[in-house]
């Protein structure tokens, strides 16, 4: 059976431009890039080629540009880091949101008890004029996101980065969600640090990067070599670390990002089209440009979401929901408690890059004989 994968916003399928620049590296290039003899330096240029393509992606100087295994050791890493130069200073007060992610809020408050926590609107947006008059002369970070994970919904990062750190807190922002999807500059965001991944972009898993404002030192996460100027320590993951630059490039080329966001927006109002008339109500900002293009969240009235995605799965459709039981932690969505949504009844379509109109059909045509079988055996 051709399968419909409509999770993209979990992870995205490798990009045949990032297998092809990673394959040379599984096989013949295996040279550890920290040595001076010839296999080292084809590495050491691969890995340095790859920090210039992200970051002219994302609007960063490539020594800004740290790589790590994922988003959440990038996450992490500035959390962790920017926590320990709080402890030196005697300033532990931490402000972030109600709906960040898991690796932002678990990292907090296992640093800290001190933490301000950020309430959202029913779209999931946190208002930055609050967050701001959260900032005291003991805030050491800021954490918040740019666009949320769950419902798409973009948010105020420029603004509160802007008036976080002329209170001197050291600004991050967790940006895993949006890049590959709208443009993301971490120059004009203006945070001190942002958190990246390749694989939700379809750069393949095993490679993030933590952007870090030049001139800002912080304590490494990873301790025990001299990689990434002593920034990250361990053997690099060339292979991961090229196929994420390669992603990156092909985005950055022709407009593709702009044409692929704008296919995406098609196909995420095309499956919102098969919701009309099912009783179902769509979650995050409505506003096209308030909210990521590929991403729709919505809740069934009547019937709880995971019988739906278990019978979409039985007709060869992937999506994701936000209830307890479709969770590996067994808990609902904390994003969508905060926006005082029920998230036992949520589902979670995104489209990517190879994402097809059949691909959004198959998801059409199965979802209202499911919805109205699943009522029926209620009623």
């Amino acid at each position: 059976m051709n399968r419909a994968y409509l999770d993209h916003a979990s992870t995205s399928p490798l990009r045949p431009v990032a297998l092809e620049a990673m394959l040379p590296f599984l096989t013949e290039h295996h040279g550890d890039p920290g040595r001076l003899h010839s296999e080292g330096r084809a590495t050491r240029v691969a890995i340095e080629d790859a920090r210039e393509q992200v970051g002219a992606l994302v609007g960063a100087r490539p020594r800004e540009v740290v790589f790590g295994a994922s988003g959440t050791e990038a996450i992490n890493a500035a959390v962790f880091g920017a926590l320990a130069r709080g402890r030196e200073q005697g300033r532990m007060h931490v402000v972030t949101t109600a709906v960040e992610h898991s690796a932002v809020l678990e990292a907090v408050r296992r640093e800290t008890a001190d933490i301000t926590t950020i309430g959202v609107d029913t779209h999931g947006r946190f208002d930055a004029a609050e967050a701001a008059a959260a900032v005291r002369p003991d805030t050491v970070l800021v954490s918040v996101q740019l666009a949320n994970h769950e419902v798409g919904t973009l948010q105020p990062a420029a603004e509160i980065s802007a008036l976080a750190r002329q209170q001197g807190a050291i600004v991050h922002v967790d940006a895993c969600a949006a890049v590959g999807h709208v443009p993301v500059s971490f120059a004009a965001v203006g945070s001190d640090l942002m958190s990246i991944t390749a694989h939700k972009l379809g750069g393949g898993k095993g490679a993030g990067a933590l952007l870090v404002r030049r001139g800002l030192r912080l304590a490494p996460l990873v301790v025990g070599g001299a990689q990434e100027r002593l920034r990250r320590g361990g053997l690099e993951n060339v292979a991961a670390i090229v196929g994420f630059g390669a992603a990156c490039a092909e985005l950055a080329t022709d407009d593709r990002l702009a044409a692929e966001a704008a296919a995406a927006a098609t196909l995420v109002e095309q499956a919102a089209g098969a919701l009309e008339g099912l009783g179902v109500t769509r979650f995050g900002d409505l506003d096209a440009a308030g909210r990521l293009p590929h991403v729709l969240c919505f809740g069934v009235d009547g019937v709880e979401a995971e019988p739906i995605l278990l019978a979409l799965d039985q007709h060869g459709v992937a999506v994701h929901s936000g209830s307890a039981c479709s969770s590996e932690l067994l808990e609902p969505s904390p994003v969508l408690a905060a926006m005082g949504v029920d998230a036992d009844h949520s589902l979670r379509v995104s489209v990517g890059w190879n994402t097809t109109a059949a691909d959004v059909e198959r998801f059409t045509s199965a979802l209202p004989d499911i919805v109205t079988r699943f009522r029926a055996l209620r009623a």
